[in-house]
């Protein structure tokens, strides 16, 4: 079974094919698909989402790139969380972006901080956004001390980078982008990196894989992922496919036999 652990099937992108793309995925393989939100609008179309199947599961969330009313924000997801707990697997997605353009950097270890402690006290995973932050997210993870850890979406950090998130108990997400063909840094970490840290996501509808840039990315492709991470690694699809949904279904509490 495959599991997309990261895709925004929300996102109005999908307005006009919603079940057709679905569909799709579920020729491919996909088992289970994690739709996390990004801000407080999005929270409840996630949740009336992933309540139509249940190979939907909804993480709930503030991006770092969005806009947020910090102190409205912050409550409503905290409502949200304590009303819909037995439903949600993770808060996310959430973490730090240090691109130029991107929210105040203050602003943004806040708005993380706050998160980090939600996820601390409704003992939940966290799905991380970290763009060029790693080291920062990193240090506020050591504080927090999150009883449970959770997956470092699209992971693009070192190897020491990435150790580091493993001593914390976090699997590292792999998508679209080790499928590029200049992507050399990551392609080896995704070779050589322990098998038992990665998991597989998508970013749909963003991340798309060599060879469609420019186009809509679905959940469907993460089929492709892993058979690009397999051949990478020189394993067999049944043995990646295996140790990638334990990795997923550990770590965000997941009974892969239920979907």
């Amino acid at each position: 079974m495959l599991i997309d652990t990261h895709c925004h099937l929300d996102f109005p992108d999908f307005d006009t094919d919603r079940d057709a793309v679905i569909e799709r995925a579920l020729e491919a393989g996909v088992g289970a698909i994690i739709v996390p939100s990004v801000t407080v609008d999005n929270v409840q179309r996630v949740l009336d989402l992933c309540a139509a199947s249940s190979r939907f599961y909804p993480a709930l969330g503030l991006h770092p790139c969005f806009s947020h009313d910090p102190e409205s924000a912050l409550t409503a997801l905290e409502q949200a969380l304590q009303a819909h707990r037995q439903e949600v697997v993770a808060v996310g997605e959430i973490g730090l972006d240090f691109r130029s353009g991107q929210p105040d950097v203050r602003q943004q270890e806040s708005l993380l901080v706050a998160q980090l402690q939600l996820a601390k006290a409704h003992d939940l995973p966290v799905l991380l956004h970290a763009v060029r932050s790693h080291d920062a997210v990193l240090k506020q993870l050591r504080r927090a001390e999150l009883p449970r850890a959770g997956i470092v979406h699209a992971f693009s950090g070192s190897e020491q980078q990435a150790r580091e998130y493993a001593r914390l108990g976090f699997k590292l997400g792999f998508g679209g982008a080790c499928t590029h063909d200049r992507a050399r840094k990551l392609q080896r970490l995704a070779t050589e990196l322990p098998l038992e840290w990665l998991v597989l996501e998508t970013d749909a509808p963003d991340m798309p894989l060599q060879g469609h840039q420019g186009e809509r990315n679905e959940p469907g492709q993460v089929a492709v992922v892993a058979a690009h991470l397999a051949a990478l690694r020189g394993i067999s699809l049944e043995e990646l496919l295996t140790r990638t949904c334990a990795n997923a279904a550990q770590v965000l509490g997941l009974d892969p036999g239920q979907s």
